[in-house]
């Protein structure tokens, strides 16, 4: 989603420049709100592998800690001041990770509503073709209301895009279960990674919703 906030100001502004009405307008609208939405989830994406790095720093300096006080105990009876020092040290460690899990819960939270408002796009989008196929029957209209698709095609293009955010926001979910009771590292780097990558949100998402920005006049043929 790099570089595409500058490529167009899909703005409610500018909507009201096109002279296209009914189901077409509303379909040019839900492509603009699909563009806004997912460049809003890719600025929370960002937010979240920076905490999400925080709390990996914070549970692997913690775990080596734990790991420098079995020791201090095993070799000398006499290390209380350390070990109270190690002590004073896990108690922060365990607020500061604390803090931390609560700023990725609202980064999650915030995930939630876009994946929300995106559910209701697609709600939106089923309600235009129903009503095409009210109005046209079961075969939708003769004409394109754009350039090539109809209206099952755009409605085949939401789903697509709602099924890998979908997704995308349990897989975030069940990494903050996870991230801050992981103690190895090499676990801790994939789920940093998974964070990152986003495997449930492929390259092929984006060109659907590039292909959808396309199809309405959002973005230059």
């Amino acid at each position: 989603m790099e570089g595409q906030s500058g490529d167009i100001p899909v703005t409610p502004a500018n909507r009201k420049c096109s002279a296209v009405t009914g189901s077409a307008r509303k379909i040019k609208d839900n492509a603009a709100d699909w563009h806004n939405l997912m460049l809003r989830w890719e600025k929370l994406n960002d937010e979240g592998f920076k905490v999400a790095g925080n709390i990996v720093d914070i549970r692997l300096t913690h775990s080596q800690s734990d790991q420098l006080l079995l020791v201090d105990e095993s070799s000398s009876a006499s290390s209380s001041s350390s070990a109270s020092s190690a002590s004073l040290q896990q108690t922060g460690g365990a607020t500061e990770l604390q803090d931390e899990c609560c700023k990725l819960q609202d980064i999650i939270d915030k995930m939630a509503i876009v994946v929300t408002k995106m559910e209701r796009l697609m709600t939106s989008q089923q309600g235009v073709q129903d009503l095409e196929e009210f109005q046209f029957g079961l075969e939708g209209r003769k004409l394109p209301l754009f350039h090539s698709w109809n209206t099952k095609d755009f409605n085949e293009s939401s789903r697509v895009l709602l099924d890998s955010f979908s997704q995308e926001l349990k897989l975030k979910q069940t990494i903050l279960q996870e991230l801050a009771h992981t103690a190895t590292s090499d676990l801790c780097m994939v789920y940093l990674s998974c964070w990152l990558h986003q495997p449930f949100i492929p390259p092929q998402a984006r060109l659907t919703l590039e292909a959808l920005l396309l199809e309405t006049g959002h973005r230059p043929l």
